[in-house]
């Protein structure tokens, strides 16, 4: 198989994961190759299907992508909900800050990295606005966030304590006050 047969394949979310690893191994100087390794993996877990896909296979082939210098393939690693939570505490320290950003907004980064990242630059910050790990404390905090994205997430996040959700439906953000409803009426039928 040659390189152009390798990417197109890759193209293929469903090719069974033996395979991509068997062209990882054989492309893994090829940065474009590896970047379409890399493109499969996370186009193989959906936010509505984090389970899907979860393997030995899977989890060896993210470690090996965490290592590659292009910056891409470490990117996908950082937001793939089926990176071990080792690699996402050495992403979390990237000197890319997508990279960084992207582990803030992994459902896998444990709050206790997700508190380091709170100290890092604001498009860092903003990934925590949404992740469900992230601390009532941040959170709180992120509320109070003058950019209305970073409140609407935190006005969406399952994990938000119902206080804040209240408060942010007072927001001066109609988007932000409609979020916070809902967030809190999906709590009262739960």
């Amino acid at each position: 198989m040659n390189k152009e047969q390798a990417i197109e394949k890759l193209e293929d979310k469903t090719l069974p994961l033996e395979e991509v690893k068997t062209i990882f191994e054989t492309f893994c100087d090829d940065m474009q190759v590896v970047g379409q390794v890399a493109m499969n993996l996370s186009l193989r877990t959906s936010v509505y299907e984090r389970e899907k896909e979860k393997s030995p296979i899977m989890e060896e082939l993210l470690i090996k992508l965490s290592e590659v210098e292009d910056m891409g393939s470490r990117w996908a690693v950082a937001k793939n909900p089926h990176t071990p939570v080792h690699i996402l505490e050495k992403l979390a320290k990237d000197e890319v800050n997508l990279v960084r950003a992207l582990v803030a907004t992994n459902p896998n980064t444990p709050s206790h990295i997700l508190q380091t990242l709170f100290s890092d630059e604001k498009i860092v910050r903003d990934g925590l606005s949404g992740n469900p790990n992230t601390p009532a404390k941040i959170l709180k905090t992120l509320a109070d966030d003058s950019d209305k994205m970073v409140r609407m997430r935190v006005a969406e996040n399952p994990s938000a304590p119902i206080e804040l959700l209240e408060r942010l439906k007072n927001d001066t953000d109609e988007n932000v006050t409609k979020a916070a409803e809902a967030n809190l009426n999906k709590r009262r039928e739960a």
